[in-house]
């Protein structure tokens, strides 16, 4: 079916604003499927709604997307408490095609994602449109129906608890790459040596299995704890995968591929020097979205 001039307009004007509702909902809910649901959601809201009814499209789009995120926060809460060992976000396939809305590593890293989810929803969405996306008060207030004061307040509340817990390293150095074929390398090769040396004294490691997969029921911190989970399992793990390394949330990441489906990604944080934090996801609900990659870069807008 053609569609009228009037339904072209509001469809592209839709695609231009993709992005940036994909990368909100991203960033509220911690979920690469469910951030594309939320994102699917507004576009039909917004496709039953006249086009000379709307005075900003952005703002329109903005609000109904925030919206539908603060509504999944509130009916996926108890499924967050009830979770199986530590929670991670879905991991997200970051590259040069990224828009410039991910440019804010810190912001998209999965460390600070894990520390947003200790946000109400609220303080997590002011927060969001105030930090990450430069909306002003008064349209934020407009976007939660906040007063500007209340908003004001949410703001430095959350902004207060983020610095205090602020991850201790960074997720992008020169020598990221460097760090993380020597970290596999040492790995591979059963290597003691090498691998205490890319590693700091007090690495942690967050396996995310959901239930779904048997992992750690909680993160492994200390050196010779790590080291020897990654010289037992995981090496010989390793011996039966193919690897790829990726840009996951802004940060060099391996991708691990049994024939041609994806299985877990590892993702780390360091301070230049060494690796101080890994991450990896196996739960197989959360690596979905990355299985039709099939080792070729994928486009993702965020």
């Amino acid at each position: 079916m053609r569609q009228t001039p009037e339904a072209g307009q509001k469809t592209e004007l839709f695609e231009s604003y993709r992005p940036l509702l994909f990368s909100i909902a991203y960033r509220m809910v911690g979920s690469v499927m469910e951030a594309e649901d939320i994102v699917q959601e507004a576009y039909l809201r917004y496709e039953a709604t006249p086009l000379d009814t709307i005075q900003s499209p952005k703002a329109f789009l903005s609000t109904v997307t925030t919206r539908l995120c603060l509504d999944h926060l509130k009916s996926a809460r108890a499924q967050r408490e009830s979770y199986l060992g530590p929670w991670l976000p879905e991991p997200l396939l970051t590259d040069e095609s990224t828009t410039a809305l991910v440019n804010k590593h810190e912001m998209i890293s999965m460390a600070f994602l894990v520390l947003l989810e200790n946000l109400s929803p609220l303080e997590r969405a002011v927060f969001l449109l105030r930090e990450v996306f430069d909306y002003s008060y008064a349209e934020i207030a407009q976007i939660v129906e906040k007063s500007e004061a209340n908003c004001r307040q949410l703001y430095h509340r959350a902004k207060q608890y983020l610095v205090q817990r602020r991850p201790r390293f960074a997720v992008v150095s020169s020598n990221q790459g460097k760090l993380i074929n020597e970290f596999l390398q040492a790995v591979q090769t059963g290597s003691l040596e090498t691998l205490t040396q890319v590693l700091t004294e007090d690495v942690t490691l967050w396996p995310d299995g959901g239930g779904k997969v048997p992992a750690a029921p909680r993160p492994l911190v200390g050196r010779d704890r790590v080291v020897r989970l990654l010289l037992r399992g995981f090496r010989k793990l390793l011996l039966n995968l193919n690897i790829e390394t990726v840009e996951i949330n802004g940060a060099l990441s391996l991708l691990l591929w049994a024939e041609d489906k994806v299985i877990c990604v590892v993702n780390f944080a360091g301070d230049g020097t060494r690796i101080g934090e890994i991450r990896s996801v196996w739960n197989p609900e959360k690596l979905q979205h990355l299985q039709d990659l099939n080792s070729k870069s994928a486009s993702v807008s965020s």
